[in-house]
């Protein structure tokens, strides 16, 4: 059976943007640090500079989410209701309980 999830509605957000928003915290400035070291040739921590990523990326990522309108994900699908769908051969229904 499929299971059905949807994504927070527009302008509202829920506690999985939250979550989703702290991990971007913690790359963004991953990301920012190792592209630093591989200009300057050395590993260093700008303090600073993570804390700004860091909070960069969490506002970011909520803002974004935000702003977006609701997703509907379908999961555990057979692959041939997803070839049907895809031919257009299937129509498919989707029904909350």
């Amino acid at each position: 059976m499929a299971n059905i999830t949807t994504s927070s509605k527009q302008f509202t957000l829920n506690i999985n943007d939250f979550w989703k928003g702290l991990i971007m915290a913690v790359l963004v400035p991953v990301i920012t640090i190792i592209t630093q070291s591989l200009e300057a040739g050395t590993l260093t921590f700008n303090w600073k500079a993570i804390g700004i990523a860091a909070i960069a990326g969490f506002m970011g990522y909520l803002t974004k989410n935000f702003f977006d309108k609701p997703k509907i994900v379908v999961t555990d699908v057979k692959d041939d209701t997803i070839e049907g769908v895809k031919d257009g051969t299937i129509d498919v229904k989707l029904t909350t309980k």
